[in-house]
């Protein structure tokens, strides 16, 4: 008499799921964008930015520094993005350091961040803790900050963004430049990036908060 077949079980274990695509980790892709798209639509005119007839040496050094200051809150979004076209171009001279950058968002993407509590970080057959993801990531981050030469690139694209930014803002005229009153409240150099920041928090939060 014949064995009565056997019908083939999946083991819902062995079916994972990609680490990454998790309902947070796609709120964080949709608050991230629409925070970056909301910063752009404020940016000012580029043409408006260089316009030549604009532009004085100023008298003194007060004179700069206030220039610099009305200048940061009229074109915060242009500057952002010089400072973020400097960084950019400044990484992908250097492909070795984008590199290293990239693996180590990716890390704290796929290891912290967006991965499911249900899905233990297993190497070489060892399973490693919340806790132990996270100070092998901060080390790690550490380390290529600010013992490596990506720490210096980074540093070097900043200064020379920020030079620029400086240079426009003390010689660029800001008496033709008017900002409203939601403007005025909402001014800072790093406001529409705090947005973002915020919103990725807000994003992370959940997966983090059950880490803890």
């Amino acid at each position: 008499m014949a064995s009565p077949a056997t019908l083939p079980i999946s083991n819902p274990q062995s079916e994972s799921q990609p680490p990454i695509a998790t309902p947070a980790f796609r709120n964080f892709l949709s608050r991230l964008n629409a925070t970056v798209r909301h910063g752009l639509s404020q940016r000012r005119p580029w043409l408006e930015l260089i316009d030549r007839s604009a532009f004085s040496r100023p008298d003194t050094l007060s004179e700069a520094a206030s220039r610099i200051r009305k200048n940061f809150s009229y074109f915060r979004v242009n500057y952002v993005s010089l400072l973020a076209l400097s960084l950019a171009l400044s990484l992908l001279s250097h492909p070795f350091s984008l590199l290293v950058l990239l693996s180590l968002l990716a890390a704290w993407l796929f290891l912290y961040l967006f991965r499911p509590s249900d899905q233990p970080v297993v190497v070489a057959g060892r399973t490693f803790s919340d806790r132990e993801i996270l100070g092998i990531l901060v080390v790690s981050t550490i380390v290529v900050v600010f013992l490596t030469s990506v720490g210096s690139l980074l540093i070097s694209a900043l200064l020379v963004g920020l030079a620029v930014v400086c240079t426009h803002g003390a010689f660029r005229m800001p008496e033709d430049l008017f900002l409203d009153d939601q403007e005025q409240a909402s001014t800072g150099f790093l406001s529409f990036l705090g947005g973002a920041a915020s919103s990725a928090a807000a994003a992370a939060a959940p997966v983090v908060s059950t880490r803890v």
